[in-house]
This record gives C-alpha cells, structure tokens and sequence, in this order.
C-alpha cells in the first residue's frame, strides 16, 4: 500500500506540513472563508477493511461470554439462554444461538443441561476481568473526556450504551463504575424526558488536552495540523489539494474549549468538528466506531447539519469501512497503513480482544477462514451512499 504523509516535521507542523513559514492571517478573514464544494470519491483500503473484518464474530460471542461468565460455575442452563432477551435480539432464535454457540468450541462448550466456557476461553476471561481491573483509571478518564466534548457536559445513557464497547466499558458499568466513582458521575431524567442521562459532575483541566496537544510538544498549538495519509489509488485534483493546504493552516480550536464564537458556515469551524471527531476517535480502544454510534450526537456536540460528512471530506484523516453490513470510521493514524494498531496506540484491552478473534477464527475450518478474509474485502458498498444522521430529540 502507498502512502503519502502530508504532515510536516515536528519544527514545521505547528504552521503548516507544507510551509515552515509563519503566517497569521486575520480572524476576521478566517470566520469569512466559505467551505469549498469539495467532492473527493471513495476508495477502498484493504487493509482497513481487514482490520474491521476480524471482530466479525467477537461482539456477538463476547455478549454471550458476559452472560456465561456471570453465572455461578461459569455455566448457564439452556433454559435460561433461551429465556434471556439478549440472546433472542441477537441471534433471534434459540437454535441459532445454539448453532453460533457450536460453531465456536474453542471458547464455548455445549452440554446437555447448558453452556459453558472452555478451559482456554475462562482463561482468557480472567485475564481480561483482571485488565479491566488494572485500567479503571484509564477507562474512568475515557468517560469522563468523552463527557467533556459535549456542551452540556451529559450524554443520554443510550448513547454512552452504543460507545460502551468501543469505549472499552465493562458490561455492567452502570452499577460499577458509575456507583464507584459518585464524584465523577451522576444519573438523571429530566422532567418530560423519557430518557436517562449521564452528566459529569466534575471537570479536570489536565483532561481538557487533545491528543493533537500532547503531539506538539508543548509548542504552539494555535495553527496545528492533522496527519493527512491516502492509500494507492487516491488522487486529489489540484483544487482539493489546495483547499486542503489553506486548511490545514487554519487554527485549531481545542475540542474541549467552548465553539460558541465559530460560525458554522466557514472552513474553521470545519477544522473543529474535524478536531472533535479526531479526539472521540482517540478516546476508543480501537481507534474505531460505528458511524451510527454517533450520528445522533450533533447538538450535543455542537454540529451543523449533516456533521458526519467531514468524514467523507477529510478522507485523508478517516476510513469510511463498509464491511459487515455498516459503516465503520477508521482514525487513519493509529494503524499506519496496515491492518493492525501501531504499537502506540495499542490498549491492553485491544490486545486481549485480539486474543479472543484468534480464538474465534482458530474454531473455523481452514477453508472458512480463507474465504472469510476474501468476503471481507470483496462485500458489495451499495446501500451506504446516502445515510443520514437520526438526532435524538432535545
């Protein structure tokens, strides 16, 4: 795979990855400049899509791993998995349950009262309920940042559920890391409100930094630039590429700091939806989430209308994957290139995760497993071309 990093080096990037020189244009021009009728088409990126393809299987088993596991002897009747609402949301049916429970024996085990795990999949389990334990510093920080991106400083608890994964929260985070940390969060429904929400109670400075921040060095951080990266196959008519070098030198407002003063009109408020999205990615153990996880998320975020598109815009910073069945965005950066996590950005959840998919793919024939690689990169894109956003109502 090519790619070209427009990105300049460290003495450089403060200003701009094609020109050391300082300049400072004026905010009055700034808070002028209209968006450009930018339209940049979509080209796959294998590895990407691979690196998506390998939890193909792993959410679904990890559900039932949490239902398995919760139980005395790390057991469940089969009465009970078919009684459990979870699993007939899932998979629909008991049968097919119990047909995905087969098919993967390396981590679950079929008996004729139940389920439970294998001797490798309690294992690994241990391992993982004891990381959960040593990073709930780490996973405290993720909410609370995540909260502190919003204008309201809350989220509804729905929307925390659809990111709990990728966030890297326990399953039963409501009753554990919430009850734990009181100071940090409480629960409320507003009056004529249906829906519960998560509110941070306390806001810490030191969180307030983004992940573009700490990159500078503390060096100026007023003009920063994104890592921009194509893969083969992806040009930028000379229009695009000059619209994205003006870009890049726009300022950059934090995407903790309050956007009230941005017009949402011009370029540079562009470049701080951009920053928020750049930072939520950031916040996910996987450096990923489903682009419908946060398509509800515009007023609390402080969006114009139709916010998700910076996506297709700003190919060069994201990956729209469209395997399984979804639409995936991908934070470039963090892979380099490839289809795995470079060193530095892998979480010692995502390690454990890694561990469960070999697992999984190790239950396939190996036949199955070949031809599930190819699928992954060869699944038809229609039906994705034009998905809208669907806001919650405030």
């Amino acid at each position: 795979m090519a790619w070209r990093w427009l990105r300049a080096p460290a003495t450089a990037r403060r200003r701009g990855w094609w020109d050391a020189t300082p300049r400072a244009p004026s905010f009055a021009a700034e808070q002028r400049a209209t968006l450009v009728n930018v339209k940049l088409k979509w080209v796959k990126d294998k590895e990407l899509d691979a690196a998506v393809s390998r939890e193909r299987h792993l959410r679904a088993a990890h559900q039932l791993l949490d239902l398995v596991s919760s139980r005395p002897g790390h057991r469940v009747f089969r009465s009970d998995l078919v009684a459990d609402r979870s699993v007939k949301k899932l998979f629909g049916s008991a049968d097919a349950a119990f047909e995905f429970l087969a098919r993967f024996h390396t981590l679950f085990a079929l008996h004729r009262a139940g389920v439970s795990l294998t001797d490798a999949g309690l294992d690994l389990r241990r391992r993982e309920v004891e990381c959960l334990c040593a990073i709930e510093p780490d996973i405290v920080e993720r909410l609370r940042r995540l909260l502190m991106l919003t204008l309201s400083r809350k989220l509804p608890l729905h929307t925390v559920d659809l990111l709990r994964w990728d966030l890297g929260l326990p399953s039963d985070y409501r009753s554990s890391i919430l009850r734990r940390y009181p100071d940090h969060f409480a629960l409320e429904q507003p009056d004529g409100d249906e829906r519960v929400w998560l509110r941070l109670l306390s806001w810490d400075d030191s969180l307030a930094v983004s992940e573009l921040e700490k990159g500078a060095d503390g060096g100026d951080t007023g003009c920063l630039s994104f890592p921009v990266s194509f893969t083969r196959g992806f040009g930028l008519r000379s229009k695009c590429m000059s619209w994205l070098r003006e870009w890049q030198e726009l300022p950059y407002t934090r995407p903790y700091a309050d956007p009230s003063g941005l017009d949402r009109r011009t370029d540079v408020s562009e470049k701080r939806n951009v920053g928020v999205f750049h930072e939520l990615l950031h916040l996910t153990v996987a450096k990923r989430t489903e682009r419908r996880n946060v398509s509800n998320m515009r007023k609390l975020l402080g969006m114009p209308q139709k916010f998700t598109k910076v996506f297709e815009r700003h190919p060069g910073i994201f990956y729209i994957s469209r395997v399984l069945n979804t639409q995936t965005v991908v934070l470039r950066e963090a892979y380099g290139g490839g289809s795995k996590l470079l060193e530095k950005y892998v979480h010692p959840l995502a390690a454990i995760r890694e561990e469960y998919s070999t697992m999984l793919k190790a239950a396939l024939p190996p036949r199955t497993r070949g031809r599930r690689s190819h699928d992954a990169s060869s699944e038809s894109d229609e039906g994705f071309e034009g998905e809208e956003e669907q806001e919650l109502t405030e």
